[in-house]
Order: C-alpha cells, then sequence, then structure tokens
C-alpha cells in the first residue's frame, strides 16, 4: 500500500473516528478499525444514514448506499470511502 493511500485510510478514519464521537457519543477508544458498527458501537440503521450524511460532506461526492450495503466494521468504512474517492 502506498505512503498516499495509508494516509488517506487515516484521513477518513480519523474523521469517522470524530464524527462517531460527535454524533453518537462514542468513546473514541472503541473506535478501532475491527469494531462492528452495530454490534460493538451500537449503531443502528437511522444512526447509519446520519453517518452517510456526514462522509457525503466529506468527501464532497454523492454517495451511493449499495456501496455501504456490506459494510459492518469500521475498516469496512474506512474502504469503502477510500474506494469512492478514488473513482
Amino acid at each position: 500500500m502506498s505512503l498516499e493511500a495509508n494516509q488517506s485510510n487515516e484521513a477518513v478514519f480519523n474523521f469517522l473516528r470524530d464524527t462517531l464521537v460527535e454524533l453518537f457519543e462514542i468513546e473514541a477508544e472503541a473506535i478501532q478499525p475491527e469494531a462492528r458498527l452495530y454490534e460493538d458501537l451500537d449503531i443502528d440503521s437511522i444512526d447509519a444514514v446520519d453517518m452517510v450524511v456526514e462522509l457525503k460532506r466529506f468527501t464532497g461526492q454523492r454517495i451511493n448506499p449499495d456501496d455501504f450495503k456490506a459494510v459492518r466494521t469500521v475498516d469496512d468504512v474506512v474502504q469503502a470511502v477510500v474506494r469512492l474517492t478514488q473513482r
């Protein structure tokens, strides 16, 4: 993985972590790449919509909900956003 890709992953992860802390009052320490959104972080479907809205603002791009149907972990979200921004 290139340095640029690592920086991109890190930037998306940091934004996502900050967003989850701010919107849902999740402890920052709980937000790890392997953390499961629904089971570990207690995010429900309405929260997921709010999260996607924030990611849309972050990327400046329209986000297709289908791109996020398979996400289960924080890292899944990071990878989906990185793929979206590399199109």
